[in-house]
């Protein structure tokens, strides 16, 4: 439970990091070939610091981590429900991801957000309310569970399920790397999608891409922990004995309270995981854009769509630690630009907020 306070910090920390991020990937953004904006670290790096070598190595480790967290995790995550729900094996799950995965991307850009954009809302409001309707019928424990969050963050004893962690420094680490990987804060995956956007100040979309670790974190984490506290199945085992984790720690902890509530979770972290991967492969697509040009994206692609199958048959915990490994990796040259090119933020966002001011003291 401790890892989840942290994952909190790393949310509000993130905030002002995915700001950042956003409003330097549209400063620096620029169109390509087809007529699309083009942005996101490894240009703002190249552009804003003429560091091409640091640019260079955001967008491979960035192709290599969109194959990693963005594509193997989401496909481990939905095959480890399937196959807790309904008995599917993983290979069949992988193949048939696989499959969509690639229908998809054939379309592009366009076709990521269109599929996006009508999964998400429904997939987030869906989830919400029947963890809230487990809230209200527990809500008697909510308050013991809430305790248990802050207490275990700073005794050490994180332990349970999914937050895996024996000390405080542990609680820490799964906590914040956790987080990272639910906001994207940091990473300068986020920026990449932002610098697509039609905006007319950087400061627009940025305040907009800031509410991202908000939501994802704040919200949904939030929501799902206070889930998994209540109904008390941390440190329960399997019938194999092994500690649950993962989504089928969260399907048994809907199953408790709700008859048929493992559905819920199935149906949401299916269409979460499937839109989170798909924006991955648009991060990848970009970053190896980048590289090579526009001819290498179809190869890309293939890559891309094959690594979803070893991800749903390969254990949670493996999948995890490649996700962690590549995400640093890519989060460093990020977070070095962020902080060399920290002066162009604020004298951007002092730029934006004056024209904010204007627009309000206007007569419409």
């Amino acid at each position: 439970m401790g890892a989840l306070f942290w994952m909190w910090v790393t949310a509000l920390l993130g905030m002002a990091t995915k700001y950042a991020e956003a409003l330097l990937a549209i400063k620096y953004r620029e169109k390509d070939a087809k007529g699309e904006m083009c942005g996101g670290p490894m240009y703002f790096i190249e552009k804003g610091l003429k560091w091409k070598w640091l640019a260079i190595s955001f967008a491979f480790f960035g192709a290599i981590a969109a194959l990693g967290g963005g594509n193997m995790l989401q496909a481990n995550s939905v095959a480890d429900v399937l196959e807790s729900s309904f008995n599917i094996e993983p290979w069949i799950t992988g193949c048939v991801v696989a499959l969509l995965t690639g229908l998809t991307l054939i379309g592009g850009i366009k076709s990521i957000g269109k599929v996006a954009g009508y999964l998400v809302p429904f997939m987030a409001v869906f989830y919400i309310l029947g963890a809230l309707i487990i809230l209200i019928l527990s809500y008697d424990k909510i308050p013991e569970t809430v305790y248990s969050i802050f207490s275990h963050a700073f005794t050490g004893q994180a332990a349970f399920g999914g937050f895996l962690g024996s000390t405080l420094l542990i609680a820490l680490q799964v906590g914040v790397s956790r987080g990272l990987m639910t906001s994207e804060a940091g990473l300068g995956t986020a920026s990449i999608a932002a610098a697509a956007a039609k905006t007319d100040l950087p400061g627009r979309q940025a305040m907009v891409s800031m509410t991202g670790s908000f939501l994802a974190t704040i919200i949904m984490c939030s929501v799902t922990g206070l889930v998994l506290g209540v109904t008390g199945v941390f440190g329960i085992l399997d019938e194999e004995g092994k500690l649950l984790t993962g989504a089928t720690m969260t399907v048994t902890a809907f199953e408790s309270v709700l008859k048929g509530g493992g559905f819920i979770v199935t149906i949401g972290l299916i269409l979460f995981a499937f839109t989170t991967l798909l924006g991955w492969s648009y991060y990848g697509e970009k970053c190896i854009e980048y590289l090579f040009g526009e001819k290498a994206v179809p190869y890309y692609r293939v890559l891309f769509v094959l690594f979803i199958i070893p991800g749903a048959i390969l254990e949670l915990e493996i999948v995890w630690k490649i996700s962690d490994i590549f995400n640093g990796l890519m989060a460093f040259p990020n977070l070095i630009a962020l902080c060399a090119l920290s002066g162009v933020v604020v004298a951007e966002t002092k730029t934006f907020l004056n024209i904010l001011k204007a627009e309000s003291n206007s007569p419409s």
